[in-house]
């Protein structure tokens, strides 16, 4: 399939620019408009920052009053308000193991959160926690109860603690049966550990609401494998969404170069470290074989060094021909990518956004006609883009 890609199409139009009129109803009573309207491909958007001065943060949950929780890396959870955009840190989250890479990492709400009883109101995130000068990948919840938080249940770790503190992987996304995937990360100094099946580290696993082994996972029956062990062969995962066809997808770094775009199903194996789009980051040279029988090639490999964080499908028919695609967003690039799937292929890349905000660390749909991206630098923010209408 021939791709087609908008290398740089988006362009500001200046305040001079006339009629424009905002889509969607959202609150906008605080946030900051810093670019009244880009011109893409398809599309012209504005640019708001609802929120700033977080600390590298790292996700954002919509609560069902409006109001956001922002995971900050340094172990805060911050409760945000959407009309004045001031930001109040929530008590009782554990200490996290805040090196390198580590720290508070994703936050999602359980599906059912804000139903008719409280029974399901509950806030998941991922950690990294210490264990003496290690770290291990870690699950937990918590009840929400009003403005404040209860108390923490921790329900998953992965088996093996180690450092340094790098590669947790950490996203999480919710399948249409009610289970959870989670990422792992390689942890970063032994890659071969994404191919030991009696190892966390280098998978996605499939859990249940309260951390178990769902009875129909891939391996349960395969004493060699870990039981909660979806899939194999993940680098370092750091976007990930379920589609509304009910389809897990993900990004995953490689190394320099080679990231990947995969399509999640149950016991497949991406091939890391014996196969890579990427090379060394010492020597330049290739990592392991383009592919090999019995490993599962990338949908998609970015170009250069995207370093891909933060994935979301474009819900909202607001955004007119972007819905159903992908919003991808990268680190060290600082670039919002829109990929438009076609038969389970990338039929369409379109550069969104580069440099406008920064490191774009999560990508999410809001419920209010709205796409959000969290920044992450020591002074980060919450931003959303909305689509305007040009007369």
């Amino acid at each position: 399939m021939r791709i087609t890609k908008a290398y740089r199409s988006a362009r500001w139009l200046g305040p001079a620019a006339t009629g424009l009129l905002l889509i969607g109803a959202v609150n906008s009573v605080h946030a900051e408009v810093i670019h009244e309207a880009i011109e893409s491909e398809h599309l012209t958007f504005s640019i708001e920052r609802v929120a700033d001065g977080l600390e590298n943060p790292w996700a954002v949950a919509f609560l069902p009053d409006g109001r956001y929780l922002v995971s900050e890396r340094n172990g805060q959870l911050n409760l945000i308000d959407p009309d004045s955009g001031e930001s109040s840190v929530l008590e009782g989250m554990p200490e996290v193991n805040h090196h390198g890479q580590g720290g508070l990492l994703d936050v999602v709400l359980h599906p059912d959160f804000g139903a008719n009883d409280s029974d399901n109101d509950w806030v998941y995130f991922t950690w990294s926690k210490p264990d003496s000068s290690n770290s291990r990948t870690a699950l937990s919840r918590v009840k929400w109860e009003g403005d404040e938080l209860g108390e923490v249940e921790h329900i998953f770790e992965q088996e093996r603690a180690s450092g340094p503190g790098r590669h947790y992987g950490s996203r999480l996304a919710w399948l249409p049966d009610g289970t959870l995937l989670m990422s792992i990360g390689d942890r970063g100094s032994e890659p071969p550990r994404a191919q030991a099946s009696d190892d966390h580290a280098g998978s996605t696993l499939r859990l249940t609401a309260t951390g178990g082994v769902p009875d129909d996972n891939p391996f349960v029956d395969d004493a060699d494998t870990l039981d909660e062990i979806y899939t194999l062969g993940n680098r370092n995962i750091q976007g990930m969404t379920v589609l509304s066809n009910g389809e897990a997808w993900a990004t995953e770094h490689g190394p320099r170069t080679g990231d990947e775009l995969n399509h999640i199903e149950p016991s497949n194996n991406y091939g890391w470290p014996d196969v890579s789009q990427g090379n060394d980051y010492a020597t330049n040279e290739p990592i392991g074989e383009d592919s090999l029988p019995g490993m599962v090639d990338p949908v998609y490999v970015f170009e250069g060094r995207f370093a891909p964080a933060g994935l979301a499908e474009v819900t909202s028919d607001a955004f007119g021909a972007w819905q159903g695609s992908l919003l991808a967003g990268g680190l060290g690039s600082e670039k919002l990518l829109l990929l438009r799937l076609e038969d389970g292929k990338v039929a369409e890349e379109e550069l969104i956004l580069e440099g406008e905000v920064g490191r774009i660390r999560d990508v999410r749909q809001g419920p209010d006609d709205a796409i959000y991206l969290v920044t992450d630098d020591a002074q980060g923010g919450l931003y959303r883009l909305r689509p305007v209408s040009v007369n």
